[in-house]
């Protein structure tokens, strides 16, 4: 047995009403034990309403074989008898500087911690003590926090150096049809949104939701059209490297089984032409990645229309989710008017690790000084101003 046991101050406490046993915090560092995790993990996942896909053991688990560095897992475990209540995932990372960060890296919008909900102060103070522990040599950097997320349950029970920074920009959508987010615009734009979905039926476009026993193979068209939709511009290089397709083929199939995923073909005439992966959870979905043919804009059909559409069919209903756009603040997602929801970076440290937690907070300064100005240099180009 690999996992190894992290002294808190509640692991032994007494028991008290609704416990099923004595509280006990360990550290999985094993990789073959971490997938092992995945029936205890589904159902605490499932426990936490403030979880997004992206804490899902498919994804987290399938994103370590892709990107994970042997001997860096560092999963924070605290059962109470045999359930497992609270889990942190994380890794430890030595560049920029050392610290435990949350599996998922750069491809994931969001991170977090899971709490059950059922034993939620108890599980949040045992994993607050664990993270203490592990913070003894290395901080712990949460990036890419959401609004609500259980990360912020225990930086407020966090006893020693401390900092929230400001993190990536998104935008969400309230849980509403299609037709009631285009009563939100006005009414030029919302016209011409109509006619765009009239366009989507004159064209005879059709969507059709992919069964999970299609979903490797609608994975894989999703990837070669998103190549295709990039030709000659510029496009996020990991999703054309083959560790990215890897992960998605390893990730997608469960979650979509699991309802954590859903994918959606849209065919003219037979063929597949477009296709998106919208991933889901209890309060949230959020369309992830999607590929379309460029004979798509030769027949005028408005993609960004047809993926929204397609999304919101997951968000309103008995089950309402919210809608995120995820990261990134691009001119084209305001057409929608969605609301901002800004990520958090939360870090932690003791005090002997308080110049590792510093020096973070620095780099974090200098990178978004550096990113300012070259907003502002693009924005002077753009008005002619002076360089």
């Amino acid at each position: 047995m690999t996992t190894t046991r992290v002294r808190t101050q509640e692991s032994h406490g007494p028991r008290r009403t609704g416990s099923q046993g004595p509280l006990t915090t360990g550290l999985c560092v094993d990789e073959g034990e971490f997938a092992a995790l995945a029936g205890p993990w589904r159902r605490l996942y499932q426990e936490c309403e403030e979880a997004t896909p992206f804490q899902s053991h498919a994804w987290l688990s399938s994103w370590w074989r892709s990107y994970g560095r042997p001997g860096r897992l560092r999963v924070l475990l605290v059962r109470d008898g045999g359930e497992l209540i609270a889990a942190a995932p994380l890794m430890l990372t030595l560049r920029p500087v050392p610290a435990h960060r949350p599996l998922g890296g750069a491809i994931s919008d969001f991170a977090d911690v899971l709490l059950s909900a059922r034993a939620r102060d108890r599980a949040a103070d045992a994993l607050t003590e664990g993270l203490r522990a592990l913070a003894r040599t290395a901080p712990v950097d949460f990036r890419e926090v959401r609004a609500g997320a259980c990360v912020e349950t225990v930086y407020e029970r966090w006893r020693g150096p401390r900092r929230r920074l400001a993190d990536s920009r998104c935008l969400e959508l309230p849980p509403l049809p299609v037709d009631e987010l285009l009563k939100r615009l006005p009414s030029t734009t919302s016209q011409r949104a109509r006619a765009k979905l009239r366009k989507l039926a004159a064209a005879g476009v059709r969507a059709r939701t992919v069964p999970a026993g299609e979903a490797d193979a609608a994975v894989r068209t999703l990837l070669r059209l998103h190549e295709l939709q990039w030709q000659g511009r510029k496009v996020t290089s990991e999703h054309l490297r083959p560790r990215f397709r890897e992960h998605l083929l390893r990730a997608v199939p469960p979650m979509v089984a699991a309802g954590d995923a859903v994918m959606t073909e849209f065919a003219v005439d037979g063929e597949v032409l477009a296709a998106d992966l919208t991933l889901l959870s209890a309060r949230l979905a959020g369309g992830y990645l999607y590929g379309a043919h460029p004979s798509l804009r030769e027949r005028k059909v408005d993609v960004a229309t047809m993926l929204l559409d397609a999304c919101t069919r997951h968000t309103a209903g008995a089950h309402p989710r919210t809608l995120s756009l995820l990261r990134g603040d691009e001119p084209y997602k305001h057409h929608w008017r969605p609301a901002p929801a800004p990520n958090s970076r939360y870090l932690l440290s003791r005090a002997r690790t308080t110049p590792l937690l510093t020096a973070a907070v620095c780099e974090a300064s200098a990178r978004e000084w550096a990113r300012r100005t070259r907003q502002e240099r693009q924005e002077r180009r753009a008005g002619g101003g002076a360089p």
